[in-house]
Formats: C-alpha cells, sequence, structure tokens
C-alpha cells in the first residue's frame, strides 16, 4: 500500500499515464503521451514520478541508462480510496448522502440516471438472493 495514499492533481496525471502504457513506462513516454507539445518539462514529469516512487505509488527499476517505472496500486483501489476520502470530509462518511447529491445536482445524463438505476435493482436482486 501507498506509505502517502494522497495523490495531488499533477500526480493523478502522471499515474494515468504510467496505468495507460500498460503498467510500465518511462519518463520519455509518459512525458510524451500527456504533454506532447511540452507543457510541462520533462524534468518536472521525472520529479513527480520520482515523488510517486517516494510515496509508494510507483516502483523503479533502471535497465541500462533507463528508468522503467510500474505502478505499486491500481487504479481502481486509488479512485476507490479517493472516493471514500471525498464521502468521508464532504459527506460525513455518508455514501448516500454523495448518490443524492449526485442524483439531485442534475449533472447526471439520462443514460447515468439508467445505468444507475440498472445497478441499484441488480444489488436489490443479489442481495435478495444472499438472503435467502
Amino acid at each position: 500500500m501507498a506509505k502517502k495514499f494522497k495523490l495531488a492533481e499533477a500526480e493523478w496525471d502522471i499515474m494515468e499515464g504510467v496505468w495507460n502504457r500498460g503498467g510500465q513506462a518511462t519518463v520519455r513516454e509518459v512525458q510524451d503521451a500527456l504533454y506532447p507539445k511540452a507543457e510541462k518539462a520533462y524534468t518536472t514529469t521525472q520529479t513527480i514520478m520520482n515523488i510517486l516512487v517516494t510515496k509508494g505509488f510507483l516502483k523503479r527499476k533502471k535497465i541500462g541508462m533507463v528508468n522503467f517505472y510500474t505502478p505499486k496500486i491500481s487504479r481502481e483501489l486509488a479512485a476507490q480510496h479517493e472516493a471514500r476520502t471525498l464521502v468521508s470530509r464532504i459527506f460525513n462518511g455518508s455514501m448516500g448522502a454523495l448518490a443524492t447529491y449526485l442524483v439531485d445536482s442534475g449533472e447526471l445524463t439520462p443514460d447515468e440516471l439508467q445505468k444507475l438505476r440498472d445497478l441499484i435493482a441488480t444489488k436489490e436482486q443479489e442481495q435478495k438472493a444472499g438472503d435467502a
């Protein structure tokens, strides 16, 4: 597990770059994928990736002259932790309050609302089957 389980926005970007590369990436590959017009300096990307190693999100292995970085945590696990942190901080730990906010916000598309309905129906059926 990552030592400090909080990712800053720039760190999320870098992690997305590594996750999207299929699990192993060099600084150059992440730099080229995320910042094709050099919106961030190579050294900035390298520094953030090294911070992510220190935080325990990435593992670094040197092969020849090149460092290869692999994630030590899945995107799903990182997102799950971030969601829990958000719910804890903003919704007093209530996932129901988050769901209510999302539905009431008016930000969800009709397709997203239908997916939520379907998911709720599936979960209810699973619970009924488990209770039987």
